[in-house]
């Protein structure tokens, strides 16, 4: 899997379903509510099913063969 890429959040902290549409991960954030309820997000390599999860910086999420870090702006 390629390296994730850097997405820069404006805040201390941002919730999933917002990052996943920020990171251009899906195209909208009833995406983000179904994707995230399957099971098919992970968040640091473990699945998460909490659309309201607060990222931090660090943080890395996957989608599809697809990543993103949550980095500052």
């Amino acid at each position: 899997m390629p390296a994730p890429e850097d997405v820069p959040i404006r805040d201390e902290s941002i919730r999933l379903g917002q990052f996943l549409k920020l990171a251009n991960l899906i195209d909208s954030g009833a995406e983000a509510k179904g994707v995230i309820a399957d099971g098919l997000v992970s968040v640091n390599g473990e699945p998460e099913v909490r659309r309201g999860r607060q990222l931090h910086a660090g943080d890395v999420v996957e989608i599809g063969g697809m990543s993103a870090r949550v980095a500052h702006e």
